[in-house]
């Protein structure tokens, strides 16, 4: 039984993918590090909030996939119960080259917490081996979920980024930041797109979805969080939310099973993973 355990202990394994479950409190957070494996974080209650330099993704009792070798962190929301599979860079499957939220299916479900439970050093030809061989390869036929929020590289822009995370408002207007910034609003309007590559309407609304994941996960009332973000209505809310993610709030958070087929699943990329990995230090 491999629980709270650490990869250090297990990533010399010659064995193609291994699997770890691990407990945290509130508020714990792992500083930025990368490991020589790939990883598949899932949450399988609570919220996570990973993050690199590329931007952040929220994990709402879904999954985050980490490549081998990208230095990021990870922050709990709240209390979360996980289960992480380890991949060998250098195997044959193809996998996906960067960081990205994933739905978990019923059956990716059954088969992860059938992994805590299969010693490190399993007999490929055994059971056990083929559980490993068939969770690595429904890994990469997970649907990504669009729960990423790209960062500016550009500074000024990343500290209003990170200001609007700490007490969002989606009234927020391209305006107010631009002068913020003492930029004209096409300067500004062009530098946004740029560094994020969303337009500055779409940044804050995913931005406001963030905010209000880890509140919804805890069962807090739409109307309350709707009203906090500063929108008009729960309806509104509801309507952004539903527009992001294919479903409203309430269907989103009623499948605690990983919520498979709960939003609209968009084409992954894969790409051989060269080298590096990530994830519970």
């Amino acid at each position: 039984m491999v629980r709270n355990a650490r990869l250090a202990e297990y990533e010399r394994t010659p064995r193609p993918v291994v699997a770890i479950a691990n407990d945290f409190p509130a508020g714990h957070v792992m500083p930025p590090h990368r490991h020589a494996r790939a990883q598949l974080v899932y949450g399988a209650s609570g919220v996570m909030l990973v993050g690199s330099e590329h931007g952040r993704w929220v994990v709402p009792e879904r999954a985050a996939w980490i490549p081998a070798g990208v230095i990021h962190d990870l922050r709990m929301l709240s209390r979360v119960s996980t289960v992480t599979i380890w991949v060998d860079p250098d195997g044959d499957v193809e996998l996906p080259r960067d960081c990205q939220v994933v739905a978990v299916s019923p059956l990716m479900r059954s088969l992860l917490l059938e992994a805590v439970d299969i010693a490190p050093e399993y007999d490929g030809g055994t059971r056990e081996g083929l559980v490993m061989s068939l969770l690595l390869h429904e890994l990469i036929r997970l649907p990504t979920l669009p729960l990423c929020l790209p960062f500016p590289g550009h500074e000024g822009l990343a500290q209003r980024c990170r200001a609007f995370l700490s007490v969002p408002e989606p009234h927020d207007t391209i305006d107010a930041w631009s002068a913020a910034l003492n930029m004209s609003r096409r300067t500004f309007t062009r530098l946004f797109r740029k560094e994020t590559g969303l337009t500055f309407s779409a940044w804050r609304q995913q931005a406001c979805l963030f905010a209000a994941m880890p509140r919804l996960a805890a069962d807090e009332a739409v109307t309350t969080v709707a009203l906090d973000l500063g929108y008009d209505s729960p309806a509104a809310f509801t309507t952004m939310f539903k527009r992001l993610l294919g479903v409203p709030p309430s269907r989103y958070f009623s499948a605690r099973d990983g919520g498979a087929g709960e939003a609209p699943p968009r084409r992954r990329r894969s790409s051989r993973v060269a080298a590096g990995g990530a994830s519970p230090a």
